[in-house]
């Protein structure tokens, strides 16, 4: 199936580093599933740990992770911080994987390196971040 050039952006491997931050930004469940419940409204960490049932220094350090590559933002109230998507764009790119998804029947799954039996041990995965 051919891909519409009209909306494609030529761009030099160079300048896929932003990209690919993204990408990388996305790249851990427990990230997806923050964004994917700020999509509904904004919430508290304490709201996100009762929800996701996750630790607490989890839910704190992929927060700050999402908020440091400027996905999320944080607005204080007295003692509180309720921490909501920054742009409406991010609504369409997660609606967008939802549907890459179902349309490829999940076999991103099986890709022998970032599929969910790939080793942690391979070169792309050497030396990356936790965070």
């Amino acid at each position: 199936m051919a891909m519409p050039t009209d909306t494609l952006v030529e761009r030099k491997p160079c300048d896929l580093a932003p990209a690919a931050a993204l990408f990388h930004s996305l790249s851990d469940p427990t990230r997806l599933a923050i964004l994917q419940r700020l999509t509904q409204c904004e919430a508290r960490v304490v709201d996100l740990i009762g929800e996701l049932g996750l630790a607490q220094s989890t839910v704190s350090a992929h927060v700050a992770c999402l908020r440091d590559c400027g996905l999320v933002t944080g607005r204080p109230e007295g003692r509180q911080v309720f921490y909501s998507l920054t742009r409406p764009e991010l609504l369409d790119m997660l609606a967008s994987a939802e549907t890459l998804l179902a349309a490829t029947g999940n076999v991103v799954e099986l890709c022998p390196n970032y599929g969910i039996d790939a080793p942690t041990d391979t070169p792309s995965k050497k030396g990356a971040s936790k965070r």
